[in-house]
């Protein structure tokens, strides 16, 4: 086994006994609310998507109310998560197709998923690996991205390259909650701003 390859063995290791219950932060009750939230995260924190979504489910209760929905109330309901104009697009034409194309559940390949609007690979990952407990591969967002860097487990910038090198590294059973332990990791050790990254645990061990 190349160096590599331990390191991120190591690296999971160590994530599983600071995370051993590492999850998804996000706030949901069926499929298509999983899809929604993960759509509203993107470049927005977790703890306002749930902020926003709490009022959101609220008002529009089932999925058919997103098929009924008016697109410039709708902006506005979201427009705390940001590029709220594109994510109401992508949202309510997502809810369309799945209407019409998979008759009205959330594809469960990702091969269909990805065909949604707004959802590239890192939302299909964390929608079938929740949803469905299907994994395809790793959910890359920026914590992920960021991390992945600085503990020398790619070189790469493009999300996509960086999935690749990760499940290249470790087996396929660490895939799925790998995201949610750096993330968690992320959040309370090792943040993207100024902080003394020596005293970081994966820094003493690596």
């Amino acid at each position: 086994m190349n160096q590599k390859k331990l390191k991120a063995l190591k690296i999971v290791k160590e994530l599983k006994k600071l995370f051993p219950e590492a999850k998804m932060a996000l706030k949901y009750s069926n499929h298509w609310e999983l899809l929604v939230a993960v759509i509203l995260s993107s470049q927005c924190t977790d703890k306002k998507v749930n902020e926003v979504t709490a009022k959101l489910f609220k008002k529009y209760p089932k999925f058919n109310d997103y098929l009924n929905a008016s697109p410039k109330e709708f902006e506005q309901d979201i427009k705390p998560t940001g590029f709220y104009k594109n994510k109401a697009k992508n949202i309510l034409n997502s809810a369309k197709i799945v209407q019409e194309k998979f008759k009205g559940k959330i594809p469960n390949t990702m091969e269909n998923i990805i065909t949604l609007p707004g959802v590239a690979r890192k939302t299909a990952n964390v929608v079938l690996g929740n949803a469905y407990q299907i994994v395809e591969g790793i959910a890359v967002d920026a914590h992920v991205t960021r991390l992945s860097k600085i503990l020398g487990l790619t070189k790469n910038t493009d999300p996509n390259k960086i999935e690749k090198d990760l499940m290249l590294l470790l087996p396929k059973k660490e895939w799925f909650e790998l995201t949610y332990r750096l993330i968690d990791y992320g959040r309370k050790y090792c943040p993207a701003r100024s902080h003394d990254h020596q005293n970081c645990p994966l820094t003493k061990i690596l």
